[in-house]
């Protein structure tokens, strides 16, 4: 059988394209279903790619370190050993003529035998500097190239570079232009999508944390890990979701799409992006369990090792930067979702309890952007009087 195609697979809901971190397999390797193939860097995280047939590589199209929009060709297919894939695929008729080679790819040498042995993150930080790992000296274990090792053969390559020209309107100094990453163009793609699509109305309260505040208190000095105040959050935003399912849909091609299962969105700062994974059926997770996976959900964002599937389903998104400081923001809707909840930090405020008495409380600010498209403002300020109940009585939510 002739060689098939092997392109840029689809690993996130949100993906347009990826960097081609490492090739696993080299031109002439044989390989079976579920082996890997190359390790790629997402928008969301960097995931190996498994083999869904057995198969041999034939020929690599794209080199590493290239970026390749999902569906474009990156390397050549052909039987292993006679078997045959998994999923049948046509041949061409014996009378047509193949193919022509494509012009604007050239196809790399056999990387097998001269493929510099680096980690992960050094490959990542070499395609970030535009700098080939080919010659560099690795002082990792066994010769193994390091982010160290890049850094210093970046610093030692670097031009120095001409005098800037004196021309008009450039008094603000040289420019540095950065490319974006696949992750932080994605994201970039998406707000533009956000803002430009969705009619967005915004509502906001202060809610009287003091319960929640004091809970959290009163666990720390017994030496016990407590819930975050962003758990309660999150479980309270998933209760009110399962009695207001307007709120937990999709406005998909002028039709709304309502879901059954509550998947709450956390954002996650990263040092260059935001990601957002995925907590499944918070609704009917436990606040023990629902603080235990948001804590993995964000160390694994943090270090980029969660996989695609972390982030796939989600139908609702909890931000928060109130560990930040921030009193109160507004949050863009990640489309298609129809809404976003964004929390401010607690803060000790007065609160009026009667005519002649005023009490210091915890008060944090919640912000709803809903799309005007599906839900309509009476309906956020009904979601949120919800909220604010379950947050202000939160025994209920640890139970």
């Amino acid at each position: 059988m002739p060689p098939r195609e092997l392109t840029m697979p689809k690993l996130s809901d949100s993906m347009a394209d990826a960097v081609i971190i490492r090739w696993l397999k080299a031109a002439g390797e044989d390989f079976a279903r579920g082996e890997g193939l190359i390790e790629v860097e997402t928008d969301k995280a960097t995931v190996v790619y498994e083999a869904e047939w057995d198969g041999t590589l034939d020929a690599i199209l794209v080199p590493e370190g290239a970026t390749v929009a999902v569906g474009e060709p990156i390397a050549t297919l052909a039987n292993g050993d006679g078997a045959a894939p998994r999923e049948a695929v046509p041949s061409p008729p014996p009378a047509e003529p193949p193919a022509p080679p494509r012009p604007e790819r050239a196809t790399p040498e056999t990387p097998a035998p001269g493929r510099a042995v680096a980690t992960p993150v050094a490959r990542r930080t070499a395609v970030e500097l535009g700098i080939s790992l080919h010659g560099i000296t690795g002082t990792g274990p066994g010769g193994r190239i390091t982010v160290e090792d890049v850094q210093r053969a970046a610093a030692e390559n670097r031009t120095i570079p001409a005098p800037p020209v004196e021309t008009p309107g450039s008094g603000r100094g040289e420019i540095t232009v950065h490319e974006p990453t696949p992750t932080q163009a994605t994201i970039a793609r998406r707000m533009v999508e956000s803002a430009t699509t969705i009619p967005v109305f915004t509502v906001s309260s202060d809610v009287d944390v003091t319960q929640i505040v004091a809970s959290r208190r009163e666990a720390r000095a017994r030496g016990e890990e407590a819930p975050s105040v962003n758990d309660f959050v999150v479980k309270a935003a998933a209760a009110t979701l399962r009695e207001f399912p307007r709120f937990n849909a999709s406005y998909v091609d002028g039709k709304v799409e309502s879901y059954s299962r509550v998947n709450v969105g956390i954002a996650v700062a990263t040092d260059d992006a935001l990601l957002v994974p995925v907590i499944r059926d918070a609704d009917r997770k436990s606040l023990t369990e629902l603080a235990e996976e948001t804590r993995a959900l964000a160390d694994g964002a943090r270090t980029r090792t969660l996989k695609p599937e972390d982030f796939h389903d989600g139908t609702f998104t909890v931000s928060n930067l109130g560990m930040f400081g921030v009193r109160a923001f507004t949050a863009i809707i990640d489309p298609p979702q129809v809404a976003i909840l964004a929390v401010g930090s607690a803060r000790r405020a007065p609160v009026e309890e009667a005519p002649d008495r005023v009490a210091f409380r915890d008060v944090m600010t919640v912000t709803l952007s809903c799309d005007h498209r599906v839900v309509y403002g009476a309906d956020g300020a009904r979601f949120l009087s919800r909220l604010r109940e379950l947050l202000e009585r939160p025994l209920a939510l640890a139970l």
